[in-house]
């Protein structure tokens, strides 16, 4: 069975929408019948994939005159229901240190400080979203927001702070009818994560601890995401929903 979502008529923006997860988002809610916006570090026409079905904004979250541009021009625009805050990157995939405290800090500012700036920045928009539940905001978390790993020390310190984001936001922005949840995402099959599908000193122990005996695709994540904020999870506030085949319940 398919579960198929209804966002007709609701406007969503995505961040990261460009690959990996973003991207299988961004074209699930636009099958759904959503305005969608994404936003890449790039011009559009730079990317390898079609973004036509799409409307675009160039955003750099280590640069917040970038993110505050960003939300003054989808505030500009009209409404906003959904917040998918998915944009990021493992350093450690580019060859960064994420123990050195400079590329430390480069990961809190992209995967949490930057998350909430934009978060803050369209509040006032989703708080007058007609969406069954409310305006909603996703981020997206990792499985790395509940254990260590040493390769990606400032991802998995952000990773972490979004559990206490969202729980703080939900708290706070309950009043205004806002939901604020995660999903959790396991190793997934993205572009990011290539350098460790490319070693199989990481894929093989994370297989065999795995109880589904895959690894994720977009799509996986991407499907909780649309869940998260639709009408069927209008009583969820707060949360984290973890997707990743039971790699985190493994005894």
């Amino acid at each position: 069975m398919i579960i198929k979502y209804d966002y007709s008529g609701y406007r969503v923006l995505v961040t990261g929408g460009t690959s990996g997860i973003g991207l299988s988002a961004a074209r699930m809610y636009h099958e759904a019948g959503a305005d969608v916006t994404i936003t890449g570090t790039k011009s559009p026409e730079n990317y390898d994939v079609d973004l036509s079905t799409f409307s675009f904004k160039q955003m750099d979250l280590e640069d917040n005159a970038s993110i505050d541009e960003v939300a003054k021009k989808v505030s500009a625009e009209g409404g906003l229901d959904v917040l998918v805050n998915n944009a990021g990157l493992a350093f450690a995939s580019q060859g960064l240190d994420e123990h050195d405290p400079d590329i430390f800090a480069r990961a809190i500012q992209m995967h949490l400080t930057g998350v909430y700036r934009l978060s803050h920045g369209l509040v006032d928009r989703l708080a007058d979203s007609k969406l069954p539940g409310g305006g909603a905001i996703v981020n997206i978390a990792s499985v790395t927001s509940f254990m260590g790993v040493d390769l990606t020390l400032g991802y998995g310190a952000a990773k972490t702070g979004i559990l206490g984001l969202i729980r703080g936001m939900a708290v706070d922005l309950g009043k205004r009818n806002i939901r604020v949840n995660a999903v959790a995402a396991g190793l997934t099959q993205t572009g990011m994560t290539s350098i460790m599908f490319d070693n199989p000193e990481w894929i093989d122990p994370t297989l065999s601890r795995t109880p589904l005996q895959r690894l994720g695709q977009p799509e996986d994540i991407a499907g909780a995401v649309l869940f998260a904020s639709s009408s069927a999870a209008q009583w969820m506030t707060g949360q984290a929903i973890v997707i990743d085949g039971g790699y985190t319940i493994f005894g």
